[in-house]
């Protein structure tokens, strides 16, 4: 089974976007940066913010596209082939309407789902989707007509707080994710709820 060897938050730049529920990928990565006292900089030949850090023995690559959500791929691209990273060897954690707030999903390979990020990513690699994904709950509003308001839209106080309470159960999950214990770490946070 494929190591982990790199976590992209995908998201969209910008101050306007920080606080919505499209960049719920992005809060992420910028979380374990933060418990890992390792800021993210600025990284031109990433198309990104980047960090090197250590989680439980392990080297990992942390990478914020700068790009818009709908360009993600060039700098997933371009941190592929600077660290000779396989498409196996990356989780990509993203926004997912389909599960509720509070609730995280790995999963491994299959199509985009709609998901613009996810989409350029398939395109950049060549058209290889087997990378991870990290699906974090958002929830949906119900009406498909309202997607594109209610991604860009920011949550209210407590939905936040649920997105991000999943935060702790995914980093306690890392490690056996990044060594490729996905059943271990699929059971332990499949079966959180906040």
């Amino acid at each position: 089974m494929s190591h982990v060897k790199a976590i992209i938050g995908l998201g969209n730049p910008g101050p306007e976007y920080d606080d919505t529920r499209h960049n719920a990928g992005a809060w992420l990565v910028e979380a374990i940066a933060r418990d890992s006292h390792t800021p993210l900089r600025p990284e031109r030949k990433f198309l990104g913010h980047y960090a090197k850090v250590n989680v439980a023995g392990e080297d990992l690559h942390l990478l914020l596209p700068q790009t818009f959500m709908n360009r993600s791929g060039g700098a997933v691209a371009a941190l592929c082939q600077f660290f000779k990273l396989a498409p196996s060897e990356l989780l990509v954690a993203h926004d997912e309407l389909d599960i509720a707030p509070g609730t995280a999903r790995y999963k491994q390979g299959g199509g985009h789902g709609g998901h613009n990020g996810l989409r350029d990513i398939i395109r950049a690699l060549g058209n290889d989707n087997s990378f991870h994904r990290l699906r974090i709950g958002i929830g949906h509003p119900g009406d498909s007509r309202q997607v594109t308001n209610y991604v860009l839209g920011r949550p209210g106080k407590a939905e936040r707080a649920a997105i991000e309470a999943v935060f702790g159960e995914i980093e306690a999950t890392l490690p056996d994710a990044i060594r490729g214990n996905w059943a271990k770490a699929m059971n332990r946070l499949h079966s959180f709820k906040e």
